[in-house]
């Protein structure tokens, strides 16, 4: 027998519950199918463990910190399995809104098995063929694990792993210096782990050049270990040790070893070729509308190619219901997207970088900069090492890129320039509450106009007006 329904949709993570809850909702008749937990990665083992981690860290870090102060702490007691039951209580808070329960209060028939496409407009999941009008496929993303040889002789950590282990890592060392494995290194190793990040590239090599180290630096100041354009040649696992064998001959040994060399999506046993979609190993092919090259399948998230971050995802969710639901013909537009890396400095970023624009645009390239130790706030907390910078093309604003404390809050002044296609002197005539760590935003538009305020044809202009009284 054949189910039918206006929406499917395959996974449960955070665009399949954005478009299910939003269909539902609306009255349609939506089946959502997830064969493992509901709200996916990022409420299960990415974003929400992550910062969870993060914070445990930072507060074993504050006594450290706190010295510049004149304020003095005894050397912190981390009890690591308190700081996992800190870490799961979090997931636990959270998993009400992404439950099955939830769900199915909305009106969602909520299948935990995995959907398979039969053909162009059905579907098969724990038994049940579904067939409805409109298809959403949000499977996202698992751990990509490159082939190093020796890598899958012995036990390895990803994402999905290492939030639940409760044996602290005498020395950790971390495959990938992305943003996943700049946050999972700070984290342990203010946690009083030996922490080593190994980088076949630079770390956090979609950022800018120049704020990527500000991070590195503290990083390093921290006791991380980092080693840079560095080619693997084999892990060897032993005694539940394990080494890696570098290209230059150089051996890093250490007791549990996180992959963090990037995602990959998931695409594999969901009968794509049946239902006529076309994919490759960088995910889902789609349109600016989401949809596949089966139009009544749309695919978001971090299964199709693009951006892979849990708020693109929700983003596309919003671009699908409004074509799947709405008919309207909305498209993404990724000029504003921001993402951020976690560690402490947060380093964000939204638009483009200066090497991106100065690549796309030459000289019609400016960029303004503003430094933490120019911002009184900044001064206070002792937290001067951040800087600011955005990149104007041909005057408009095309991106920003900020690192320092509350660099992902900072950023989204800056997102909104860009979406609503704001001047900078809108920003400039902003009233910023004193002190702030938002007066730098307002400071770095108040830049673009310092030499022409100041010139030497104003200040003529204003001598001109003192005869007038």
């Amino acid at each position: 027998m054949i189910e039918k329904f206006d929406l499917c949709i395959l996974g449960a993570g955070s665009g399949g519950l954005s478009v299910a809850a939003g269909a539902a909702q609306l009255g349609m008749k939506v089946a959502l199918l997830e064969p493992h937990e509901m709200g996916g990665d990022c409420l299960n083992s990415g974003c929400v463990p992550s910062k969870a981690l993060l914070a445990a860290g930072k507060a074993a870090h504050a006594g450290a910190a706190a010295a510049k102060f004149g304020v003095a702490y005894d050397p912190p007691r981390v009890d690591f399995g308190a700081v996992k039951d800190h870490v799961a209580g979090v997931i636990a808070t959270i998993a009400p809104v992404d439950s099955q329960e939830r769900f199915e209060g909305l009106g969602c028939t909520v299948i935990r098995a995995g959907g398979k496409f039969i053909d162009r407009k059905t579907v098969e999941a724990g038994g049940r063929r579904i067939r409805a009008r409109r298809f959403v496929i949000a499977t996202g993303s698992r751990a990509g694990v490159p082939p190093i040889s020796g890598l899958a002789d012995g036990p390895y950590l990803t994402n999905e792993t290492i939030f639940p282990l409760r044996d602290q890592p005498e020395h950790l060392i971390i495959i990938g210096g992305g943003a996943i494995g700049c946050e999972m290194a700070q984290a342990h190793r203010r946690l009083g782990s030996a922490v080593t990040i190994v980088d076949r590239g630079s770390i956090l090599p979609r950022d800018d050049a120049e704020l990527v180290e500000i991070v590195r630096q503290t990083l390093t100041n921290e006791g991380i270990a980092i080693i840079e354009q560095a080619s693997i040649n084999a892990v060897a696992h032993d005694g539940g040790k394990v080494r890696l064998m570098l290209g230059d001959g150089q051996v890093i040994a250490g007791s549990h070893l996180l992959v963090a060399a990037g995602r990959t999506p998931t695409v594999e046993g969901l009968g794509l070729d049946k239902a006529g979609v076309t994919y490759s190993n960088k995910g889902i092919v789609v349109d600016p509308r989401r949809r596949t090259s089966n139009k009544r399948i749309f695919a978001i998230g971090d299964c199709r190619e693009g951006p892979q971050f849990t708020h693109t995802a929700g983003y596309e969710a919003g671009i699908v219901i409004q074509n799947a639901l709405f008919r309207i013909p909305a498209k993404v537009d990724y000029a504003a997207l921001p993402w951020v890396t976690f560690t402490d400095p947060e380093l964000a970023q939204v638009g483009l970088t200066e090497a991106a624009a100065r690549a796309a645009h030459g000289d019609d390239v400016r960029v303004l900069h503003w430094r933490f130790d120019e911002n009184d706030r900044a001064q206070a907390e002792k937290r001067t090492e951040g800087m600011a910078k955005v990149v104007l093309v041909k005057g408009k604003v095309a991106g920003a890129s900020i690192v320092g404390p509350n660099a992902g809050e900072l950023i989204q002044t800056w997102t909104l320039m860009i979406t609503a296609k704001l001047g900078l002197r809108q920003l400039t005539g902003i009233i910023a509450p004193y002190p702030s760590y938002a007066e730098i935003n307002k400071r770095l538009a108040s830049s673009a106009y310092t030499a022409s305020l100041f010139s030497d044809r104003t200040r003529t202009l204003v001598r001109f007006l003192r005869w007038f009284g």
